[in-house]
């Protein structure tokens, strides 16, 4: 049973099978398409088409834009716009022909019913945020252009009157009345072109930061009225605009790929660019240039972000590093910020998305992608007593999380701090076998399910036969830690005591050699690939935290390599500030 995946504020997103097949892209629509579809959630605050124009007229832009993201991610959009449509395009690059196909939506942004809608123009970083709901990009100046090719419906453009008025609400709904008179007869759903400019992607963004890109509105003979122009600021508003939304995942050859991917490839982009390969730019202000968080939700109450690279490149693997967070902890949290004096201190104690991008800067062999796991509880062991009792579930969302994905080598690593252990468990339990796409399992002082009566001593073990598999655990002696003067686990149940269990019953399958020193016990088997570093606690401190905030999630993604301990120690201090975020 695969889960129902969602975007940012519970949007439900959803798709039809048979589409997908006839699209010929033969991989699991459940994943791949995510954007084909948007389900309705029904709320007392969406409007029509005319009444969201009349709503939003008198705000200004920010306030405006805010309520058309509060609508698109509350599902009030035309349901003949959430079926996408397919662009099948083929060139001769070199001596071959290659075929792109690619979904688009049907129309530009529009927000209301069939029956109502106005097609809303908005800046290129809201555009760009609504795409990243439904996993789309922007077009490209040649997309824009086979797009208008395949169009079922062209429509003739219909400038107004040049003058400030143009990037008034008003002048967008005259504009949009004058488009449903051009369009009367024609059935609702068809791919539609001519009738506004596309915001586009192109490398001159990279010349012309702090602008929007347009080109299009094309005329009944094929040409464009407007080339591509970026001499307005990425704020500029008018009824002429259009975000048209393509879906990131495509085809090319029969094989899945990216957008981004084909883009930056110096051959195959001539399939989707007429200006050369490039890399795909972010027109919102980004803290962090080149990482790209995209927000999930799996039924039933489990939310996921995804901290991933902008762009994926072609020649390397994607290691997809599953990490599910702690216990009382949210995903903010978890990925962590900067906090001023008062402020929560919860942001400042793990900091897996800071250690995440440490990661990327230090080491080149593979794409980083992390995705942090919180479950409504905020109890892993709580929500699979009630949600997943019988462990099927979580192998389900895994399988979901990697098939974004589909078309790319993917390497999955399992990890989690505290209760995040328990996900890692419920997965081993739900499945017959560790599967070899499993690279490594790292438990941050995580392992307190650890049950070889359970069999997961076995599992680990058929698991690490296999080559380039990886296990790190870090623990402390966490049975004589004492919280407000008091002990708060067992010597058995901590996981000091798990760690001991553990290592014993893999000794009986691999030899392990036993170091002292450094206030550590450690236990290295398999050249280094299976490592338990096990911290001695002679002041019987709570150091459940430090163990990750002591660069732990960095360390438990390198031990084994050449990369363990280079540049950073573990138990040492931060070596990863530098990309903690200060938002």
């Amino acid at each position: 049973m695969q889960p129902m995946m969602h975007g940012r504020r519970g949007t439900a997103i959803s798709f039809r099978d048979d589409e997908l097949d006839r699209s010929g892209y033969g991989i699991h629509s459940q994943v791949m398409m995510i954007c084909a579809a948007l389900l309705s959630v029904v709320l007392t605050s969406q409007c029509s088409g005319s009444e969201f124009a009349k709503r939003i007229a008198p705000m200004p832009l920010a306030a405006r834009e805010a309520e058309v993201q509060a609508q698109f991610t509350a599902g009030n959009v035309p349901d003949s716009w959430r079926k996408f449509a397919k662009v099948t395009v083929t060139r001769r690059i070199g001596s071959k022909d290659h075929t792109a196909v690619y979904l688009v939506s049907p129309d530009y942004l529009a927000i209301g019913s069939d029956a109502d809608f106005l097609l809303m123009p908005v800046t290129p970083a809201t555009a760009e945020a609504l795409g990243d709901l439904l996993d789309c990009t922007l077009p490209t100046r040649r997309m824009v252009g086979d797009i208008h090719r395949a169009a079922a419906v062209k429509l003739s453009p219909v400038p107004l009157t040049p003058g400030p008025e143009m990037t008034t609400v008003a002048v967008f709904a005259r504009h949009n009345e004058i488009v449903e008179k051009q369009r009367s007869g024609q059935p609702a759903g068809l791919l539609t072109s001519g009738h506004k400019k596309d915001i586009v992607l192109t490398p001159e963004l990279a010349k012309t930061p702090g602008k929007v890109a347009l080109f299009g509105w094309h005329r009944a003979d094929g040409t464009a009225i407007q080339p591509l122009y970026t001499g307005h600021t990425s704020a500029w508003v008018d009824y002429s605009h259009g975000s048209r939304f393509v879906q990131r995942t495509m085809t090319v050859d029969g094989k899945a790929t990216t957008v981004a991917a084909v883009l930056a490839d110096h051959a195959l982009c001539e399939l989707l660019s007429d200006e050369g390969p490039f890399t795909v730019p972010r027109f919102s202000a980004a803290e962090f240039p080149g990482e790209l968080q995209t927000e999930l939700s799996f039924e039933p109450g489990v939310r996921a972000i995804i901290n991933a690279p902008a762009v994926l490149r072609p020649d390397k693997p994607l290691r997809l590093v599953l990490y599910a967070a702690p216990a009382g902890n949210t995903i903010e949290q978890t990925f962590g910020r900067s906090v001023k004096p008062g402020g929560d201190w919860h942001f400042d104690i793990q900091h897996i998305a800071a250690q995440t991008r440490w990661l990327r800067q230090h080491g080149d062999d593979a794409d980083l992608a992390v995705v942090c796991l919180q479950c409504a509880q905020q109890s892993w062991p709580a929500w699979r007593k009630a949600q997943d009792p019988d462990n099927r579930r979580l192998p389900g969302i895994i399988t979901a999380l990697r098939g974004r994905f589909a078309g790319r080598r993917v390497e999955t690593v399992l990890s989690g701090h505290s209760a995040g252990g328990s996900f890692v468990f419920g997965y081993m339990d739900g499945v017959a076998a560790i599967p070899d796409e499993v690279t490594r399992i790292a438990f941050l002082d995580s392992n307190y399910a650890y049950s070889s009566a359970r069999g997961h001593d076995a599992k680990f073990t058929t698991w690490l036969k296999g080559p380039g598999h990886y296990l790190c655990v870090l623990a402390y002696h966490d049975s004589i830690a004492l919280l407000n003067g008091m002990t708060f686990v067992s010597e058995a149940g901590g996981t000091w005591g798990r760690s001991h269990a553990m290592q014993r019953d893999l000794a009986a399958a691999f030899p392990f050699t036993t170091g002292h020193g450094d206030s550590f016990e450690r236990f290295t088997a398999l050249e280094g690939r299976v490592k338990f570093l096990l911290r001695e606690n002679p002041d019987k401190a709570v150091l459940h935290t430090r163990l990750v905030e002591w660069n732990g999630f960095i360390h438990s993604m390198l031990t084994g390599t050449d990369l363990e301990e280079k540049d950073y120690r573990y138990s040492g201090p931060r070596a990863y500030s530098a990309f903690i975020s200060r938002k």
